[in-house]
């Protein structure tokens, strides 16, 4: 494993982190003494996300116009 002191790393960094990204961690040293590790992240999962809660509840078909009646009374002054 590649290990770059903290100096050269600073200089390298845009480098450095693209070839993290690609899968190839580093270390990054200070006076000759590992200090971190770098490493990729994990690509994340954002697919689950969308349609969690399917089959929960249904929503009705004329969701649209539920309480058109209150709302327009409510534009015109009338009380609900």
């Amino acid at each position: 494993m590649l290990t770059v002191n903290i100096h050269d790393a600073k200089t390298q960094l845009s480098r450095l982190v693209e070839q993290a990204a690609q899968g190839e961690a580093f270390i990054i040293a200070k006076a000759g003494r590992p200090m971190v590790k770098v490493i990729p992240l994990g690509k994340a999962d954002t697919s689950s996300r969308l349609g969690f809660m399917a089959g929960e509840f249904s929503v009705p078909d004329d969701f649209d116009q539920m309480g058109s009646d209150e709302i327009s009374g409510m534009f015109e002054g009338k009380a609900a």
